[in-house]
Protein backbone atom coordinates (compact mmCIF):
# COMPACT_ATOMS: atom_id res chain seq x y z
CA UNK A 1 0.00 0.00 0.00
CA UNK A 2 3.14 2.41 0.00
CA UNK A 3 2.14 3.97 -3.44
CA UNK A 4 -1.50 4.22 -2.55
CA UNK A 5 -0.84 5.98 0.97
CA UNK A 6 1.96 7.84 -0.89
CA UNK A 7 -0.93 8.88 -3.30
CA UNK A 8 -3.00 10.05 -0.45
CA UNK A 9 -0.28 12.30 1.31
CA UNK A 10 0.36 14.45 -1.62
CA UNK A 11 -3.26 15.05 -1.65
CA UNK A 12 -3.32 16.20 2.11
CA UNK A 13 0.06 17.98 1.68
CA UNK A 14 -1.06 19.77 -1.18
CA UNK A 15 -4.33 21.52 -0.19
CA UNK A 16 -2.71 22.43 3.18
CA UNK A 17 0.53 23.82 1.23
CA UNK A 18 -0.51 24.42 -2.32
CA UNK A 19 -4.00 25.52 -1.82
CA UNK A 20 -2.90 28.55 0.17
CA UNK A 21 -0.17 29.42 -2.30
CA UNK A 22 -3.22 29.54 -5.04
CA UNK A 23 -5.52 31.35 -2.80
CA UNK A 24 -2.95 34.06 -2.42
CA UNK A 25 -2.78 34.53 -6.32
CA UNK A 26 -6.60 35.58 -6.15
CA UNK A 27 -6.36 37.59 -2.93
CA UNK A 28 -9.72 37.56 -1.19
CA UNK A 29 -11.15 39.97 0.66
CA UNK A 30 -13.87 41.24 2.05
CA UNK A 31 -15.85 42.70 -0.46
CA UNK A 32 -19.72 41.89 -0.95
CA UNK A 33 -20.72 38.66 -2.78
CA UNK A 34 -22.69 38.00 -5.44
CA UNK A 35 -25.33 35.92 -2.98
CA UNK A 36 -25.58 39.74 -1.05
CA UNK A 37 -25.11 41.96 -4.41
CA UNK A 38 -27.85 40.28 -6.25
CA UNK A 39 -29.95 38.18 -3.93
CA UNK A 40 -32.65 37.38 -5.83
CA UNK A 41 -34.40 34.50 -3.91
CA UNK A 42 -33.53 31.87 -6.06
CA UNK A 43 -30.01 31.47 -7.53
CA UNK A 44 -28.64 34.38 -5.73
CA UNK A 45 -28.73 33.56 -2.22
CA UNK A 46 -26.11 33.17 0.98
CA UNK A 47 -26.04 29.31 2.34
CA UNK A 48 -23.73 28.36 4.75
CA UNK A 49 -20.05 27.03 4.09
CA UNK A 50 -21.18 23.56 5.01
CA UNK A 51 -24.22 23.51 2.62
CA UNK A 52 -22.14 25.20 0.02
CA UNK A 53 -19.60 22.38 0.22
CA UNK A 54 -21.89 19.06 0.02
CA UNK A 55 -23.37 21.35 -3.02
CA UNK A 56 -20.27 21.67 -4.91
CA UNK A 57 -18.80 18.02 -3.88
CA UNK A 58 -22.13 16.39 -5.06
CA UNK A 59 -22.45 18.65 -7.89
CA UNK A 60 -18.93 18.04 -9.60
CA UNK A 61 -18.59 14.43 -8.43
CA UNK A 62 -20.65 12.25 -10.25
CA UNK A 63 -19.91 8.88 -11.73
CA UNK A 64 -16.79 10.50 -13.07
CA UNK A 65 -14.99 9.82 -10.06
CA UNK A 66 -16.06 5.86 -9.56
CA UNK A 67 -16.31 4.67 -13.64
CA UNK A 68 -13.09 7.10 -14.23
CA UNK A 69 -11.16 5.30 -11.16
CA UNK A 70 -12.19 1.84 -11.83
CA UNK A 71 -11.38 2.33 -15.41
CA UNK A 72 -8.28 4.12 -15.04
CA UNK A 73 -6.37 2.23 -12.74
CA UNK A 74 -6.03 -0.56 -15.49
CA UNK A 75 -3.00 1.47 -16.34
CA UNK A 76 -1.43 0.44 -12.87
CA UNK A 77 -0.34 2.12 -9.54
CA UNK A 78 0.72 5.34 -11.42
CA UNK A 79 -2.88 6.19 -11.15
CA UNK A 80 -2.05 6.51 -7.38
CA UNK A 81 0.01 9.28 -8.33
CA UNK A 82 -1.36 10.61 -10.73
CA UNK A 83 -4.37 11.16 -9.21
CA UNK A 84 -3.93 12.98 -7.12
CA UNK A 85 -0.88 14.97 -8.12
CA UNK A 86 -3.12 16.36 -11.10
CA UNK A 87 -5.74 17.10 -8.59
CA UNK A 88 -4.10 19.56 -6.56
CA UNK A 89 -1.51 21.59 -9.36
CA UNK A 90 -4.96 21.25 -12.07
CA UNK A 91 -8.11 19.96 -11.17
CA UNK A 92 -8.21 21.77 -7.79
CA UNK A 93 -6.55 25.07 -9.49
CA UNK A 94 -9.33 25.00 -12.27
CA UNK A 95 -12.44 24.99 -9.59
CA UNK A 96 -11.04 27.30 -7.56
CA UNK A 97 -10.23 30.36 -10.40
CA UNK A 98 -13.84 29.53 -11.90
CA UNK A 99 -15.89 30.13 -9.01
CA UNK A 100 -13.36 32.83 -7.71
CA UNK A 101 -14.02 34.60 -10.98
CA UNK A 102 -17.30 34.14 -11.36
CA UNK A 103 -17.83 36.05 -7.70
CA UNK A 104 -15.65 38.55 -9.11
CA UNK A 105 -18.27 39.14 -11.96
CA UNK A 106 -21.32 38.90 -10.74
CA UNK A 107 -22.03 35.19 -10.54
CA UNK A 108 -21.48 35.37 -14.02
CA UNK A 109 -21.60 31.78 -15.71
CA UNK A 110 -18.42 29.96 -17.96
CA UNK A 111 -19.86 31.46 -20.93
CA UNK A 112 -19.65 35.27 -20.05
CA UNK A 113 -16.60 35.19 -18.64
CA UNK A 114 -15.10 33.21 -21.99
CA UNK A 115 -17.04 36.40 -23.83
CA UNK A 116 -15.43 38.72 -21.33
CA UNK A 117 -11.54 37.32 -21.44
CA UNK A 118 -11.76 35.48 -24.75
CA UNK A 119 -13.47 37.50 -26.70
CA UNK A 120 -17.33 36.92 -28.41
CA UNK A 121 -16.13 34.29 -31.14
CA UNK A 122 -14.75 31.94 -28.60
CA UNK A 123 -18.22 32.60 -26.31
CA UNK A 124 -20.58 31.60 -29.45
CA UNK A 125 -18.17 28.65 -29.90
CA UNK A 126 -18.35 27.51 -25.99
CA UNK A 127 -21.82 28.24 -25.55
CA UNK A 128 -22.26 25.44 -28.18
CA UNK A 129 -20.06 23.20 -26.52
CA UNK A 130 -20.82 23.50 -22.80
CA UNK A 131 -24.59 23.37 -23.66
CA UNK A 132 -23.69 19.94 -25.05
CA UNK A 133 -21.80 18.69 -22.71
CA UNK A 134 -24.58 20.01 -19.93
CA UNK A 135 -26.86 17.51 -21.87
CA UNK A 136 -24.67 14.72 -22.26
CA UNK A 137 -24.17 14.96 -18.23
CA UNK A 138 -27.31 15.31 -17.91
CA UNK A 139 -28.28 11.83 -19.90
CA UNK A 140 -25.65 9.63 -18.49
CA UNK A 141 -26.59 10.26 -15.47
CA UNK A 142 -29.65 9.59 -15.80
CA UNK A 143 -28.80 6.25 -17.54
CA UNK A 144 -26.17 5.51 -14.72
CA UNK A 145 -28.06 6.01 -11.98
CA UNK A 146 -31.12 4.32 -13.15
CA UNK A 147 -29.74 1.29 -14.03
CA UNK A 148 -28.02 1.02 -10.80
CA UNK A 149 -31.27 1.39 -8.68
CA UNK A 150 -32.99 -0.75 -11.05
CA UNK A 151 -30.35 -3.58 -10.52
CA UNK A 152 -29.73 -3.06 -6.73
CA UNK A 153 -33.13 -2.88 -5.38
CA UNK A 154 -35.62 -4.42 -8.00
CA UNK A 155 -33.57 -6.94 -9.17
CA UNK A 156 -33.70 -5.97 -12.92
CA UNK A 157 -31.91 -7.27 -15.72
CA UNK A 158 -33.44 -6.32 -18.79
CA UNK A 159 -32.64 -2.74 -18.79
CA UNK A 160 -34.48 -1.60 -21.56
CA UNK A 161 -37.00 0.97 -22.22
CA UNK A 162 -39.40 -2.05 -22.71
CA UNK A 163 -38.95 -2.65 -18.73
CA UNK A 164 -41.77 -0.76 -17.29
CA UNK A 165 -39.25 -0.39 -13.69
CA UNK A 166 -36.52 1.15 -15.97
CA UNK A 167 -39.50 3.70 -17.26
CA UNK A 168 -40.86 4.68 -13.69
CA UNK A 169 -37.16 4.92 -12.80
CA UNK A 170 -36.06 7.10 -15.02
CA UNK A 171 -39.21 8.90 -15.36
CA UNK A 172 -38.89 9.73 -11.35
CA UNK A 173 -34.98 10.97 -11.87
CA UNK A 174 -36.27 13.16 -14.80
CA UNK A 175 -39.24 14.82 -12.53
CA UNK A 176 -36.32 15.39 -9.47
CA UNK A 177 -33.98 16.91 -12.23
CA UNK A 178 -37.21 19.48 -13.20
CA UNK A 179 -37.95 20.35 -9.62
CA UNK A 180 -34.53 20.87 -8.49
CA UNK A 181 -33.49 22.95 -11.53
CA UNK A 182 -36.44 25.16 -11.55
CA UNK A 183 -36.74 25.76 -7.59
CA UNK A 184 -34.93 28.07 -5.79
CA UNK A 185 -31.76 26.64 -4.91
CA UNK A 186 -31.94 26.60 -1.31
CA UNK A 187 -35.17 24.85 -1.62
CA UNK A 188 -34.62 21.53 -2.44
CA UNK A 189 -30.81 21.35 -3.48
CA UNK A 190 -29.78 23.38 -0.37
CA UNK A 191 -31.96 20.71 2.21
CA UNK A 192 -31.66 17.62 0.09
CA UNK A 193 -27.54 17.94 -0.69
CA UNK A 194 -26.60 17.95 3.06
CA UNK A 195 -27.97 14.80 3.75
CA UNK A 196 -26.79 13.03 0.76
CA UNK A 197 -23.36 14.20 0.79
CA UNK A 198 -23.35 12.91 4.68
CA UNK A 199 -24.41 9.23 2.86
CA UNK A 200 -21.94 9.62 0.41
CA UNK A 201 -18.61 10.66 2.83
CA UNK A 202 -20.31 7.78 5.00
CA UNK A 203 -20.15 4.89 1.51
CA UNK A 204 -16.72 6.17 0.70
CA UNK A 205 -15.63 5.24 4.44
CA UNK A 206 -17.20 2.19 4.54
CA UNK A 207 -15.87 0.99 1.59
CA UNK A 208 -11.93 2.38 2.60
CA UNK A 209 -13.22 0.32 6.39
CA UNK A 210 -13.48 -3.19 3.87
CA UNK A 211 -9.55 -2.42 2.73
CA UNK A 212 -8.62 -2.86 6.57
CA UNK A 213 -11.16 -6.01 7.21
CA UNK A 214 -10.75 -7.57 4.23
CA UNK A 215 -7.27 -6.71 3.26
CA UNK A 216 -5.96 -5.10 0.12
CA UNK A 217 -4.32 -6.43 -2.87
CA UNK A 218 -2.22 -3.46 -4.19
CA UNK A 219 0.74 -2.98 -6.46
CA UNK A 220 3.92 -1.15 -6.24
CA UNK A 221 4.83 1.29 -8.65
CA UNK A 222 7.23 0.09 -11.18
CA UNK A 223 9.32 3.08 -12.46
CA UNK A 224 10.38 1.03 -15.37
CA UNK A 225 7.37 -0.39 -16.85
CA UNK A 226 4.67 2.92 -15.65
CA UNK A 227 2.40 1.60 -18.18
CA UNK A 228 0.44 -1.17 -17.30
CA UNK A 229 -2.92 -1.19 -19.04
CA UNK A 230 -3.79 -4.79 -20.74
CA UNK A 231 -5.11 -3.23 -24.21
CA UNK A 232 -1.75 -1.58 -24.41
CA UNK A 233 -3.44 2.23 -24.38
CA UNK A 234 -1.49 5.31 -24.22
CA UNK A 235 -0.92 6.54 -21.17
CA UNK A 236 -0.80 10.16 -22.34
CA UNK A 237 -3.69 11.49 -23.41
CA UNK A 238 -6.01 8.09 -22.47
CA UNK A 239 -5.32 8.24 -18.88
CA UNK A 240 -6.11 11.96 -18.55
CA UNK A 241 -9.14 11.36 -20.79
CA UNK A 242 -10.25 8.48 -18.87
CA UNK A 243 -10.11 10.03 -15.03
CA UNK A 244 -11.15 13.28 -15.25
CA UNK A 245 -13.44 13.98 -12.16
CA UNK A 246 -10.82 13.24 -9.02
CA UNK A 247 -7.81 14.76 -11.15
CA UNK A 248 -9.65 17.31 -13.76
CA UNK A 249 -12.94 17.88 -15.22
CA UNK A 250 -13.97 20.59 -17.02
CA UNK A 251 -17.45 20.24 -15.91
CA UNK A 252 -16.49 21.52 -12.88
CA UNK A 253 -16.68 25.04 -14.24
CA UNK A 254 -19.75 25.19 -14.61
CA UNK A 255 -20.76 24.10 -11.38
CA UNK A 256 -18.37 26.46 -9.06
CA UNK A 257 -20.23 29.30 -11.19
CA UNK A 258 -23.33 28.44 -9.93
CA UNK A 259 -21.90 28.00 -6.18
CA UNK A 260 -20.32 31.41 -6.40
CA UNK A 261 -23.53 33.11 -6.57
CA UNK A 262 -24.29 31.30 -3.15
CA UNK A 263 -21.01 31.98 -1.08
CA UNK A 264 -21.09 34.08 2.10
CA UNK A 265 -17.50 35.34 2.04
CA UNK A 266 -14.89 35.06 -0.43
CA UNK A 267 -12.41 33.77 2.38
CA UNK A 268 -14.52 30.38 2.03
CA UNK A 269 -13.91 29.77 -1.64
CA UNK A 270 -10.65 27.69 -0.99
CA UNK A 271 -12.77 26.11 1.51
CA UNK A 272 -15.85 25.30 -1.21
CA UNK A 273 -13.56 25.06 -4.59
CA UNK A 274 -10.17 23.88 -4.14
CA UNK A 275 -11.11 21.76 -0.74
CA UNK A 276 -14.16 19.67 -2.28
CA UNK A 277 -12.02 18.65 -5.50
CA UNK A 278 -9.73 16.86 -3.04
CA UNK A 279 -12.32 15.42 -1.82
CA UNK A 280 -13.47 13.97 -4.80
CA UNK A 281 -9.76 13.05 -5.73
CA UNK A 282 -9.98 11.45 -2.73
CA UNK A 283 -13.01 8.85 -3.50
CA UNK A 284 -11.35 8.62 -7.12
CA UNK A 285 -8.13 7.06 -4.75
CA UNK A 286 -10.43 5.04 -3.14
CA UNK A 287 -12.31 3.20 -5.31
CA UNK A 288 -9.32 2.40 -7.74
CA UNK A 289 -7.82 0.74 -4.62
CA UNK A 290 -11.26 -1.18 -4.64
CA UNK A 291 -10.76 -2.11 -8.46
CA UNK A 292 -7.34 -2.90 -8.06
CA UNK A 293 -7.77 -5.22 -5.69
CA UNK A 294 -11.19 -7.04 -7.25
CA UNK A 295 -9.38 -7.40 -10.10
CA UNK A 296 -6.24 -9.08 -9.12
CA UNK A 297 -8.24 -11.21 -7.49
CA UNK A 298 -10.70 -12.29 -10.50
CA UNK A 299 -13.85 -11.52 -8.65
CA UNK A 300 -15.07 -9.19 -11.59
CA UNK A 301 -15.95 -10.80 -14.76
CA UNK A 302 -14.23 -9.79 -17.66
CA UNK A 303 -16.76 -8.14 -19.33
CA UNK A 304 -17.27 -6.01 -16.26
CA UNK A 305 -13.95 -4.88 -15.78
CA UNK A 306 -13.99 -1.27 -16.22
CA UNK A 307 -18.35 -1.10 -16.47
CA UNK A 308 -20.40 0.02 -13.91
CA UNK A 309 -22.04 -3.38 -12.77
CA UNK A 310 -18.52 -4.30 -11.59
CA UNK A 311 -19.33 -1.53 -9.00
CA UNK A 312 -21.59 -3.70 -7.20
CA UNK A 313 -19.15 -6.42 -6.77
CA UNK A 314 -16.90 -4.74 -5.01
CA UNK A 315 -19.26 -2.51 -2.66
CA UNK A 316 -20.39 -6.44 -1.81
CA UNK A 317 -16.83 -7.65 -1.84
CA UNK A 318 -15.76 -5.32 0.98
CA UNK A 319 -18.44 -4.26 2.60
CA UNK A 320 -21.05 -6.56 4.47
CA UNK A 321 -24.20 -6.75 3.08
CA UNK A 322 -25.89 -5.27 5.46
CA UNK A 323 -24.28 -2.60 5.04
CA UNK A 324 -23.21 -2.62 1.53
CA UNK A 325 -27.19 -0.53 0.56
CA UNK A 326 -25.17 2.44 1.98
CA UNK A 327 -22.48 2.38 -0.32
CA UNK A 328 -24.59 1.69 -3.04
CA UNK A 329 -27.10 4.36 -2.39
CA UNK A 330 -24.19 6.59 -2.19
CA UNK A 331 -22.93 5.54 -5.77
CA UNK A 332 -26.54 6.35 -6.65
CA UNK A 333 -26.66 9.95 -5.20
CA UNK A 334 -23.08 11.04 -7.49
CA UNK A 335 -24.74 10.86 -10.91
CA UNK A 336 -28.43 12.15 -9.75
CA UNK A 337 -27.00 15.18 -7.86
CA UNK A 338 -24.80 15.65 -10.47
CA UNK A 339 -27.13 15.87 -13.55
CA UNK A 340 -29.79 18.38 -11.52
CA UNK A 341 -27.11 21.01 -10.96
CA UNK A 342 -25.89 20.89 -14.64
CA UNK A 343 -29.43 21.18 -16.05
CA UNK A 344 -29.65 24.09 -13.05
CA UNK A 345 -25.81 25.60 -14.78
CA UNK A 346 -27.30 25.08 -18.57
CA UNK A 347 -30.66 27.14 -17.29
CA UNK A 348 -28.44 30.00 -16.07
CA UNK A 349 -26.13 29.57 -18.99
CA UNK A 350 -29.19 30.12 -21.88
CA UNK A 351 -31.15 32.50 -19.62
CA UNK A 352 -27.41 34.53 -19.45
CA UNK A 353 -27.21 34.09 -23.48
CA UNK A 354 -31.25 35.25 -24.17
CA UNK A 355 -31.15 37.42 -21.48
CA UNK A 356 -34.09 35.61 -19.88
CA UNK A 357 -34.82 37.33 -16.27
CA UNK A 358 -34.98 34.03 -13.92
CA UNK A 359 -36.51 35.34 -10.99
CA UNK A 360 -40.36 34.56 -12.02
CA UNK A 361 -41.22 30.86 -12.77
CA UNK A 362 -42.56 31.71 -16.31
CA UNK A 363 -39.01 32.93 -17.16
CA UNK A 364 -37.46 29.15 -15.75
CA UNK A 365 -39.84 27.46 -17.68
CA UNK A 366 -39.67 29.04 -20.81
CA UNK A 367 -35.62 27.49 -20.60
CA UNK A 368 -36.26 24.56 -18.68
CA UNK A 369 -38.78 22.84 -20.79
CA UNK A 370 -37.16 22.69 -24.31
CA UNK A 371 -33.80 21.55 -22.22
CA UNK A 372 -35.57 18.29 -20.75
CA UNK A 373 -37.39 17.63 -23.70
CA UNK A 374 -33.95 17.18 -25.89
CA UNK A 375 -32.87 15.11 -22.24
CA UNK A 376 -35.62 12.79 -22.84
CA UNK A 377 -35.24 12.67 -26.36
CA UNK A 378 -31.53 11.80 -26.30
CA UNK A 379 -31.76 9.03 -23.47
CA UNK A 380 -34.07 7.71 -25.83
CA UNK A 381 -31.77 7.74 -28.69
CA UNK A 382 -28.66 6.49 -26.48
CA UNK A 383 -31.69 3.35 -24.67
CA UNK A 384 -31.99 2.01 -28.68
CA UNK A 385 -28.50 1.95 -29.63
CA UNK A 386 -26.62 -1.01 -29.14
CA UNK A 387 -23.58 0.97 -27.93
CA UNK A 388 -25.12 3.67 -27.34
CA UNK A 389 -23.75 4.36 -23.57
CA UNK A 390 -20.31 3.47 -24.79
CA UNK A 391 -20.11 6.03 -28.06
CA UNK A 392 -22.23 9.04 -25.77
CA UNK A 393 -19.53 8.39 -23.04
CA UNK A 394 -16.39 8.48 -25.05
CA UNK A 395 -18.20 11.85 -26.87
CA UNK A 396 -18.74 13.24 -22.76
CA UNK A 397 -15.21 12.30 -22.20
CA UNK A 398 -13.62 14.23 -24.60
CA UNK A 399 -15.87 17.39 -24.85
CA UNK A 400 -15.56 17.67 -20.93
CA UNK A 401 -11.68 17.50 -21.13
CA UNK A 402 -12.27 20.31 -23.95
CA UNK A 403 -14.11 22.48 -21.46
CA UNK A 404 -11.38 22.55 -19.05
CA UNK A 405 -8.98 24.81 -21.75
CA UNK A 406 -11.22 28.42 -21.70
CA UNK A 407 -11.43 28.51 -17.99
CA UNK A 408 -7.32 27.99 -17.35
CA UNK A 409 -6.97 30.62 -20.08
CA UNK A 410 -9.03 33.05 -18.53
CA UNK A 411 -8.25 32.63 -15.37
CA UNK A 412 -4.49 33.28 -17.17
CA UNK A 413 -5.48 36.67 -18.28
CA UNK A 414 -7.06 37.51 -14.89
CA UNK A 415 -3.96 36.41 -13.01
CA UNK A 416 -1.75 38.73 -15.37
CA UNK A 417 -3.70 41.55 -15.52
CA UNK A 418 -3.57 41.72 -11.69
CA UNK A 419 0.13 41.30 -11.53
CA UNK A 420 -0.16 37.73 -10.12
CA UNK A 421 1.43 34.31 -11.60
CA UNK A 422 -0.29 33.20 -14.28
CA UNK A 423 1.68 30.55 -14.93
CA UNK A 424 -0.39 28.55 -12.72
CA UNK A 425 -3.17 28.61 -14.97
CA UNK A 426 -1.46 28.83 -17.91
CA UNK A 427 1.04 25.55 -18.37
CA UNK A 428 -1.92 23.13 -17.07
CA UNK A 429 -4.01 24.95 -19.91
CA UNK A 430 -1.17 24.74 -22.25
CA UNK A 431 -0.56 20.64 -20.92
CA UNK A 432 -4.35 20.25 -22.05
CA UNK A 433 -4.22 21.54 -25.55
CA UNK A 434 -1.44 18.69 -26.20
CA UNK A 435 -3.75 16.03 -24.27
CA UNK A 436 -7.31 16.80 -26.06
CA UNK A 437 -5.83 17.80 -29.71
CA UNK A 438 -3.78 14.51 -29.19
CA UNK A 439 -6.60 12.55 -28.29
CA UNK A 440 -8.97 13.54 -30.92
CA UNK A 441 -6.61 13.29 -33.82
CA UNK A 442 -5.52 9.66 -32.94
CA UNK A 443 -9.07 8.14 -31.72
CA UNK A 444 -11.07 6.12 -33.92
CA UNK A 445 -14.31 8.30 -32.67
CA UNK A 446 -11.86 11.19 -34.31
CA UNK A 447 -9.54 11.48 -36.97
CA UNK A 448 -7.94 8.34 -36.52
CA UNK A 449 -4.23 9.46 -36.98
CA UNK A 450 -1.26 7.73 -36.54
CA UNK A 451 -0.44 8.73 -32.80
CA UNK A 452 3.32 9.94 -33.92
CA UNK A 453 1.52 12.19 -36.65
CA UNK A 454 -1.21 12.99 -33.73
CA UNK A 455 1.43 13.84 -31.54
CA UNK A 456 2.91 16.56 -34.16
CA UNK A 457 0.20 18.40 -34.96
CA UNK A 458 -0.88 18.56 -31.25
CA UNK A 459 1.96 20.25 -30.45
CA UNK A 460 2.12 22.45 -33.23
CA UNK A 461 -1.48 23.58 -31.76
CA UNK A 462 0.30 24.03 -28.48
CA UNK A 463 2.70 26.54 -30.41
CA UNK A 464 -0.27 28.81 -32.01
CA UNK A 465 -1.70 28.47 -28.33
CA UNK A 466 0.95 30.44 -27.03
CA UNK A 467 1.19 32.63 -29.61
CA UNK A 468 -2.60 33.56 -29.07
CA UNK A 469 -2.36 33.76 -25.17
CA UNK A 470 0.37 35.97 -25.75
CA UNK A 471 -1.23 38.53 -27.86
CA UNK A 472 -4.25 38.50 -25.42
CA UNK A 473 -1.60 39.07 -22.60
CA UNK A 474 -0.20 41.68 -24.63
CA UNK A 475 -3.37 43.56 -25.11
CA UNK A 476 -4.65 42.72 -21.37
CA UNK A 477 -1.95 45.36 -20.20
Amino acid sequence: MITFSVGLLILLAGYLTYSKYVEKQFEPDGRPTPAYAINDGVDFIPLSIRRNQMIQLLSIAGMGPIVGAIQGILFGPIAFLLIPVGCILMGAVHDYFAGMISMRNNGMQVTGLIEKYLGKTWYYVFLVIISVLMLLVAVVFVYTSGDLLASKFFNVTDFSLNNKIILYIYGSIILYYMLSTMFPIDKIIGNVYPILGFILIIGTFLLLAGFFIKGVNLQEINFAHLNMHPKKFYLIPIFFMTISCGLLSGFHSTQSTVIARTVQHEKEGRKVFYAMMCVESFIAMVWAAAAMTTYSLNIVPENFVGQVPAIRIMTEYFVPAYLAFIVIIAVVVLPITTGDTSLRALRLTLSDAFKVSQAKPSGRFLISIPVFCLVIILLYIVKTQPDGFALIWRYFMFVNQLMVLPTFFYATIYLYKNKKNYFITLLPGLLFVYIDMLFILNAKIGFNLSYGLSSIIAFIFVVITIFYISKKLRGAK
